[in-house]
């Protein structure tokens, strides 16, 4: 029973852990569009300068999660958390990566002319924070039915992703004193894109957590 007391405290830290990284990574990706949409270059270099915060709670997690499998050897549903958890820290980090890489694109479209037509790349980035905050609160409640209804949004970056692409290389090549501006913005949208191909991989985990199924390509 003592060991079993241990493994369930040992696992709600790592629980908590990766649940910090999670909103810290979201945080970060709300200020940088936060910073884009408002020309707000201090925030956006409060969101690079935060990163090695963010870094430092994923090797938390790692070390977490390591201990756990080495000392307490889990099995069942605790070795699928534990398993999903090493493979979804990565992935949370690697969405705060994109989000610091959207601060520093707002960091350089802040020295240029105001942007007033680019409403598209404004809905890409609402659509992306919803389906994190929704991803993390679905791997909270193990829910592996809202983790489906967030996979099914990623059509919705996808789609918004290439009408942004076509429109953005017609602007180049139409007005190529714009392409420089152009191209931030088209490397904003690729980030979004990303961030929501790495919430799905954050859904599928938590359907694999919550039901032992493996959906990764399935959809």
């Amino acid at each position: 029973m003592e060991v079993h007391r241990h493994l369930d405290e040992e696992l709600d830290e790592l629980r908590n852990s990766v649940l910090r990284l999670g909103r810290e990574a979201e945080n970060a990706l709300r200020r940088a569009l936060h910073s884009l949409a408002e020309r707000d270059t201090s925030e956006a270099r409060e969101v690079l300068n935060h990163d090695d915060a963010i870094d430092q709670i994923e090797v938390e997690v790692d070390r977490r999660a390591i201990d756990i499998f080495a000392l307490r050897q889990p099995a069942a549903r605790d070795l699928r958390f534990v398993m999903s958890v090493t493979k979804m820290a990565p992935v949370i980090e690697r969405i705060a990566d994109h989000a610091c890489n959207i601060a520093r694109a707002a960091i350089d479209l802040n020295t240029e002319p105001a942007l007033n037509n680019h409403i598209r790349i404004h809905q890409m980035g609402e659509i992306a924070l919803s389906m994190l905050s929704a991803g993390l609160d679905a791997f909270t409640r193990s829910d592996a039915a809202a983790a489906r209804e967030v996979i099914k949004r990623d059509s919705e970056i996808n789609n918004l992703y290439n009408q942004i692409f076509h429109h953005l290389i017609e602007l180049m090549a139409r007005e190529p004193v714009t392409a420089t501006r152009d191209a931030r913005l088209l490397f904003v949208a690729k980030h979004l894109e990303r961030i929501g191909d790495y919430v799905t991989d954050i859904c599928e985990l938590t359907v694999y957590m919550a039901e032992a199924a493996i959906i990764k390509h399935r959809h």
